[in-house]
């Protein structure tokens, strides 16, 4: 028996926050073809659209340490030989089991949005004490570092 599947873990749950992107202003969940093709890598079945977006932004709450009301998915648990395993049917089932695994794990802090307002977009930290904010430090760290120099010589920046 295959535990976790469909591949449920970080860079399910990272790719489902990022379904929404700030940066471009574009929702995937919002085109049915998009969002079709997104469930299909992760094979899983889209599921009600509507209770995606819920369950995505609940999710992107909470990684952003906001309180958040998170819709009731039902997950399906299967015993084999040996192993419990945790599967999930629907794209909302699937962001929802990604994020108990990491929780058990006691991964799910690691898993944020970028501290960019621009950006926002999720990633997982794989830096060993768990502090970075950013997405990228080539993009968005570099952007703010510069902002930051900025303001110190003086210039505004709007």
């Amino acid at each position: 028996m295959r535990t976790n599947a469909p591949d449920l873990g970080a860079e399910l749950l990272v790719d489902f926050l990022n379904t929404l992107d700030v940066e471009e202003g574009t929702d995937a969940i919002d085109d049915p073809g998009e969002f079709g093709a997104w469930a299909s890598r992760h094979g899983v079945a889209e599921g009600d659209p509507a209770e995606a977006k819920r369950v995505r932004d609940a999710l992107r709450s909470v990684v952003d340490g906001e309180g958040a009301s998170l819709p009731s998915v039902e997950l399906v648990t299967a015993c084999g030989d040996r192993s419990v395993g945790l599967t999930a049917r629907t794209a909302s089932e699937a962001a929802v089991a990604s994020s108990v695994i990491l929780s058990i794990q006691g991964k799910f802090e690691r898993v944020k949005l970028c501290s960019a307002d621009d950006c926002r977009w999720a990633f997982y930290d794989q830096s060993r004490n768990g502090s970075r904010t950013w997405c990228s430090m080539g993009v968005c760290g570099n952007r703010q570092k510069a902002r930051t120099y900025r303001a110190k010589q003086g210039d505004s920046e709007d």
